[in-house]
Parts: structure tokens; C-alpha cells; sequence
């Protein structure tokens, strides 16, 4: 199986060292999930996009420092790969930003949200299971660092899992799009790190609610395993 990452950002400088660059932390992901998994980096910020659709099996789509809103045509060009992939039916992944920017390419709203940001671990209650969601849970944990959010998901979404904070935090679209606001592939340690880069712009309470959280647990390991089986479900 060919995995094709559509990069939307890169790693901060200071943080390369320890905690790498976004492709080797999916990897670092998924790969304990399905060793034989192919994994192919295309650079979409830089509008780098393959020339044939075809050319991987599936496609995920990374979170990134920008909005989907921010008007770059780099984003734009992503829209509508999004909407050739949508299409023909392949199957993909969204991730945080790419999450909203699937809602947004195909018809749905993204804001920045009234309340905040959401930093840390995020606690969402499954509210649609699917055959794909093994192992089963009832809640899910992820980390998350986010500012904007899906208001209105697109026509003919599945909402599977949700909170009071995030409202729309997981969806499918069909059997072929799956897309969550959280950071599967992000680390704890990363997840500090973040926080603390970003002290100028976050308030004292922010702060303390994310380095709080982090001391919940993590569904990262279940949720690889269910990225998996969508992409290898028919």
C-alpha cells in the first residue's frame, strides 16, 4: 500500500532535532500499524502534487501553521486535488488542517473559533461507530493545536465523534474520506514544546488547561490501527 503524504508545513527549526520532521512522525505512526505501508512525500505547500492521482493508494492530508482561509494559491491548488481525489473516489485522510481544508474544498465552513485555542488533549465521545473501528471505543483522546475550526460540515458528511469544544471532530464522507481536527502522529513532549514556544500569544489559563491536560492518556496507538483499516476497507 501506497500512502501518499500531501505536506502542508514544516517543522519548526528548533524543534527538527528532537522531534523531527511531520513525515518521519507518521511514520513513526503508522508504520508500527502496518510495517509494509509505502509512505510518499509530496511537498503541497510548495505545490508540489503528483501528476497522476494515481500514483499512491491513498492520501493524507497534514495539519499545518496556516489556515485554510489564509487565500495562498498553494491551498487553493490543494482544494481542488482534494476535489479530483473526492472524484474518483480514493481514499483520504485529513489531519487538523487537513481536516478543515477537506470540509472546506467540498462545500462545508471553517472559522476561527470564539473559543479559543484548543491545546493539549482533546476528549471526544464516539457518537457513530464504524466496521473500520477496531479497536472499539467510546471516547477518543488526541492532541490537538488549533485555532480554527469546521462550523458546517460538507453535504452528505458522517459526523463520528464530538465534543463541546470541537463539535465537528471526526468525520467521514462516503466509504473514501476520513478526516479528524486532532494530531495523531504529534508526541506529549512535542505538544509542550508547542505550548511553550507560543507563551507571547497564549494566555496564562491556556496554557495551564493544555500542560494540565497532557497528563490523560492517549489514543493515539487504537486510532493508527483505525487509519489502517479505513484505508484498507472497501
Amino acid at each position: 500500500m501506497k500512502l501518499g503524504i500531501l505536506q502542508c508545513d514544516r517543522t519548526k527549526e528548533l524543534f527538527v532535532k528532537e522531534h523531527g520532521e511531520y513525515p518521519q512522525m507518521y511514520a513513526n505512526l503508522l508504520l508500527p500499524a502496518d510495517p509494509q505501508l509505502e509512505l510518499l512525500v509530496f511537498d503541497a505547500q510548495q505545490a508540489e502534487f503528483p501528476k497522476d492521482i494515481h500514483a499512491a493508494d491513498a492520501y493524507l492530508i497534514t495539519g499545518s501553521r496556516y489556515g485554510v482561509n489564509d487565500g495562498f494559491p498553494w491551498i487553493t491548488q490543494l482544494e481542488d486535488f482534494v476535489r479530483q481525489l473526492h472524484q474518483a473516489k480514493k481514499k483520504v485522510i485529513g489531519i487538523c488542517f487537513g481536516h478543515q481544508l477537506i470540509a472546506k474544498a467540498l462545500g462545508g465552513k471553517v472559522i476561527k473559533s470564539p473559543k479559543g485555542w484548543g491545546l493539549g488533549m482533546s476528549q471526544n465521545q464516539i457518537i457513530r461507530c464504524q466496521e473500520w473501528m477496531v479497536p472499539p471505543l467510546q471516547e477518543l483522546n488526541l492532541l490537538v493545536s488549533h485555532q480554527d475550526q469546521v462550523a458546517v460540515l460538507p453535504k452528505g458528511a458522517q459526523l463520528l465523534a464530538s465534543s463541546d469544544f470541537c463539535p465537528n471532530y471526526l468525520m467521514q464522507i462516503d466509504t473514501h474520506m476520513l478526516s479528524v481536527q486532532g494530531h495523531p502522529e504529534f508526541t506529549k513532549a512535542y505538544v509542550r514544546d508547542l505550548i511553550r514556544s507560543r507563551e507571547d500569544i497564549l494566555t496564562d489559563g491556556e496554557i495551564d488547561q493544555g500542560m494540565h491536560s497532557l497528563e490523560l492518556s492517549e489514543d493515539d496507538v487504537s486510532f493508527a490501527q483505525w487509519l489502517i483499516h479505513f484505508i484498507n476497507s472497501p
